[in-house]
């Protein structure tokens, strides 16, 4: 939670800097003299909400999207001594970080890798390639698996989640004003008309 409290007030603050500078510099007058009318303090929180929420939608379909796009097999009942060995393997791991047993997964694929996903460290997705088991010995594969499970206890995902959110929110709000400032300025498009002429009429 304090993570997630840092960030915030971090992106409160970023957005509040950039207020203050449009302010004292008078660019937001500037803007609207070249018929760029944009709330400025709107049109950023509308970003930090577009922006954070895109990033928080995708943390909470990221185990879904991962198994759908990997075509990630998650281990139930293993099915042979390796997969038993893996499970085994993420479990005593998983105890000794101090989370939940995420859930152990393996996606078909030549190239030795690895991942980890999940919104919550208690209820996380641990998942290793077909080319990983097959190329690496067990303790390659055992430091593999630590490496993932580190970042689960991190809560990795979430911090990434809340850098994308700050990065979100900025490239909305940015290119939001200058797409305002090319179509009112340098294309001379007055409010509501299009940047180019459309004739729907039968000839």
């Amino acid at each position: 939670m304090l993570r997630i409290g840092l960030f915030l007030a971090t992106n409160f603050a970023i957005m509040l800097l950039i207020s203050l500078i449009f302010q004292i510099f008078g660019l937001e007058g500037i803007l609207a003299e070249n018929g760029v009318d944009l709330n400025l303090k709107a049109l950023l929180l509308m970003s930090g909400v577009i922006g954070f929420g895109g990033s928080i939608i995708s943390l909470l379909m990221s185990k879904w999207l991962a198994k759908r796009s990997m075509g990630v097999h998650i281990i139930e009942t293993p099915e042979n001594q390796t997969q038993a060995w893996l499970l085994n393997i993420v479990k005593r791991q998983a105890q000794q970080a101090g989370i939940g047993l995420p859930e152990v997964g393996i996606f078909d694929s030549p190239t030795p890798n690895a991942f980890a996903t999940g919104a919550n460290k208690n209820s996380a997705l641990v998942a290793v390639s077909t080319g990983l088991l097959q190329q690496m010995n067990k303790d390659e594969v055992e430091a593999v698996v630590g490496h993932e499970i580190t970042h689960v206890s991190n809560g990795d995902m979430i911090t990434l989640t809340l850098i994308q959110g700050v990065v979100n929110t900025f490239v909305i709000f940015f290119s939001r004003i200058l797409g305002h400032f090319i179509d009112r300025v340098i294309m001379k498009n007055e409010r509501g008309a299009s940047p180019t002429p459309v004739c729907l009429c039968r000839v």
